[in-house]
Parts: structure tokens; C-alpha cells; sequence
């Protein structure tokens, strides 16, 4: 254990050393300054952002200013939503360094990843590869290809709470039409390094499919530096968004092999004259899947928030996060507790997941509850995940209130 405290402890210095490289105020001073936009931390210590994350209060007053505006005035402000959306599109692909109609907006990961395998032309002998620990939204939407068209999945055993890599890319051969994984693993905190595994991919011509929810919004992604083809991101975890709004991006390779298959009147081109077109003409890039009426203030909310994470900068926040989870894990070693995420620069994630062998993690999460801390449980154990407003002090918070 001692060992691993000292490499936890230089981890710790050689974050804060970049994360002070970065902008002068990180580590010590860069959450306070963000922590007046969550009311959430007058009542809780919130470790819980890979679950569902509270509102910022910017978010919050975003959406209300728009349903006061739907309750006064109907439908009038149509032209404006539309801009709303329009705004919230070119803020998601700035984060992502995408074109706008690259970005669609669904209702949530699980519907995105469908309309990725099913709009795929499978055929029978053709397999998916992915990891055997990846959230069940990242495995019915293949697993279903079995039954529906011979298509088969192989999964890459966990081995020591990891996903080897070159075990996963060992599955795939000449009849892998995808590659499909979470950025980070829910259940263990793995982070994986997309931009080998996209340049893999990308050099067999098979499509890589990222599943992103745990990761955006906590550390920096660039699909065209990672050989990202198709992404798809709920928005109500690290994004801190609202529910019932995720991304989805299609790249330009994965839009000419993924074809719409839920289909509406904002599918085609012109669709704001009303009128029914006898061939079929889809706008650009992913828009055809966005395939009807959609969730404008759920939208405009989101905007609102991948406003507030350019104002204060991606880079920082992964650095001060890196910080922050190296000094939570280090707490939680002195503490006794067992820390089961990996620990190998690069790996590590905004997700912490750890145990005591003694006690029963659910009894200890209901502790935690009643003193208005609040984490998960996964598999068994605590998983804990904070986000760049959260300071050393609520991570001493929690500590201090683990029964050992």
C-alpha cells in the first residue's frame, strides 16, 4: 500500500504542476470561482456527476426564461428556439472539434447508439468487437444484430478491473464492420486512449463507435485527432445538462454507411414548406436522424451549459479534475479503502471506484446519504465522480465520513 500511496502522491505533483502550467489559478483557486453557479452545494457535497448531474444555475434560469416565453406567447418565438438550436449544434461541435451538421440531437445514449447499428447494412458473418463491461446502452443495440442478421459480437474479457487494449484489438479481423466502446467505463473508471484505438480502426476501414457519456464534458475530445467516426453523449452526466438530450456525431465516412431509419418531415431538405416530396433528398450530415419535433428547451439548456464549459475551458478542467481524483484517490488509500480503478497515467478518469472489505458498500452509501453526501453504487461498490467545481474540501468531506 505504501508503494502505491507514493505513486498516487507524484501523480498528485505531476498534475498540479500541469494544471498550474495551464492557467496560473489551477489547482487551489479554480473551483471557488464556479461554485456560486450550483446551488446544489448549499444542501449536498455532490460526488454523483457519472450518474445524473445537478443544473448550473445559468442552465436552469435558460430553460425557465424559455417555457415563461412558450407560457406567454405560444409559438411566436419559433424563429428564435431555432436559433437557440442553431447556436447549441455549433457549441457541441466546437467541443468536439466537428462541423455543426455533424451534430444531431436525440433523446438520450441509448436511442443514438440505435440509430448507429441499426442504420448499418449488416451482413450475415459480419461482427462487432467491444469490451464484456460496457453499460447495457452500449451492448443491446448490437447484441440484438445476432438474431436480426447473423452479425456477431465479441467482447473483450475485463482481467484486474482493465480492458487490456491489445487483447480488445485482437478481435478483430477481416469481417469487423465496428469497433464500439465507452470513452470511460462506468463501472470501473477505465479511461481509454481513443486515439489508438481510432487510428486501429481507421486503418482497417472499420467504423469506431465511441460511447462518450462518461468522459465529455470532464476531459477533452477531438474526433478528428482520435479517428472518431461516430459518438454518441446523454447530456445529463458529466455535460450537466438536462435529461432527454444526448449527441450524436456521425462523421462524414460513418454518414455514408449509416442510413437513416426512423424517418420524419425534418428528415429531408425544405422541410419547412410543409409540403410531401416524392423522392426523398436528406439534409446534411447527421440532421436527417433528428426526425421530427424536438425538445427545444431541453436544447437550449444544453447550450447553455456547453457555453459555460468553453468560458472556463476544457483543458483546465481536465487538468484540475486529474488533480482532483489523484488527491481523492490518495485520501481514500490512507483511509483503507480499496481503489480499484486503474491508476496508469492516462487511464484515469473523473470516476473513482473503491471499497471496503469489511462493509457492505450499499450500507455505506446510505451513511453517506444521511449526512447529504452523495455518490453511487456499481457493481457493488462506490463510484465516485466529481466535476471541476467540486473542491479538496468535499473530497475531505466524504473521507472523513467513510467508516473504516
Amino acid at each position: 500500500m505504501a508503494r502505491d500511496q507514493e505513486k498516487v502522491r507524484q501523480f498528485i505533483d505531476v498534475a498540479e504542476s500541469a494544471a498550474a502550467a495551464a492557467n496560473p489559478v489551477l489547482p487551489r483557486d479554480f473551483p471557488y470561482q464556479y461554485r456560486s453557479l450550483f446551488p446544489i452545494t448549499q444542501r449536498y457535497t455532490y460526488l454523483n456527476h457519472a450518474s445524473v448531474a445537478p443544473l448550473p444555475l445559468p442552465t436552469m434560469q435558460a430553460m425557465q426564461q424559455m417555457l415563461d416565453g412558450v407560457a406567454k406567447h405560444g409559438g411566436r418565438n419559433f424563429e428564435q428556439w431555432e436559433q437557440t438550436t442553431a447556436a447549441t449544434r455549433a457549441a457541441a461541435a466546437r467541443l468536439i472539434n466537428a462541423r455543426p451538421e455533424q451534430v444531431a440531437f436525440l433523446r438520450n445514449t441509448s436511442e443514438a447508439l440505435s440509430a448507429i447499428a441499426n442504420g448499418i447494412s449488416w451482413r450475415p458473418g459480419d461482427n462487432v468487437v467491444s469490451a464484456a463491461i460496457e453499460f447495457p446502452a452500449n451492448v443491446y443495440p448490437w447484441s440484438r444484430l445476432a438474431s436480426a442478421y447473423g452479425v456477431e459480437l465479441r467482447l473483450q474479457p475485463e482481467t484486474g478491473g482493465r480492458i487490456e487494449v491489445d487483447g480488445l484489438l485482437s478481435l478483430v479481423n477481416n469481417r469487423t464492420r465496428v469497433l464500439t466502446l465507452s470513452w470511460v467505463q462506468f463501472g470501473t473508471g477505465q479511461r481509454f486512449d481513443l486515439q489508438r484505438i481510432g487510428r486501429f480502426c481507421r486503418e482497417r476501414d472499420i467504423l469506431f463507435v465511441v460511447d462518450a457519456v462518461q468522459g465529455l464534458g470532464a476531459f477533452q475530445l477531438d474526433v478528428e485527432r482520435d479517428f472518431v467516426d461516430a459518438l454518441a453523449a446523454g447530456t445529463h452526466k458529466f455535460l450537466l445538462g438536462p435529461k432527454g438530450i444526448s449527441l450524436l456525431y456521425l462523421s462524414d465516412r460513418a454518414r455514408q454507411r449509416v442510413e437513416p431509419t426512423v424517418i420524419g418531415w425534418t428528415s429531408v431538405q425544405n422541410f419547412r414548406d410543409y409540403a410531401v416530396h416524392e423522392r426523398l433528398e436528406f439534409r446534411e450530415g447527421a440532421l436527417p436522424l433528428e426526425c421530427g419535433t424536438m425538445n427545444e428547451v431541453g436544447i437550449c439548456g444544453v447550450g447553455r451549459t456547453l457555453a459555460m464549459f468553453l468560458e472556463v475551458g476544457p483543458p483546465q478542467i481536465e487538468e484540475y479534475l486529474l488533480y482532483l481524483v489523484a488527491y481523492l484517490r490518495e485520501a481514500l488509500a490512507e483511509r483503507g479503502y480499496t481503489v480499484h480503478s486503474p491508476s496508469e497515467p492516462g487511464e484515469t478518469s473523473a470516476i473513482v471506484i473503491c471499497d471496503n472489505p469489511a462493509r457492505p458498500s450499499e450500507n455505506i452509501h446510505q451513511q453517506l446519504e444521511a449526512k447529504n453526501i452523495i455518490v453511487s453504487v456499481r457493481l457493488g461498490r462506490l463510484r465516485i465522480a466529481p466535476h471541476f467545481y467540486n473542491t479538496k474540501e468535499d473530497i475531505d468531506a466524504l473521507v472523513s465520513q467513510l467508516p473504516i
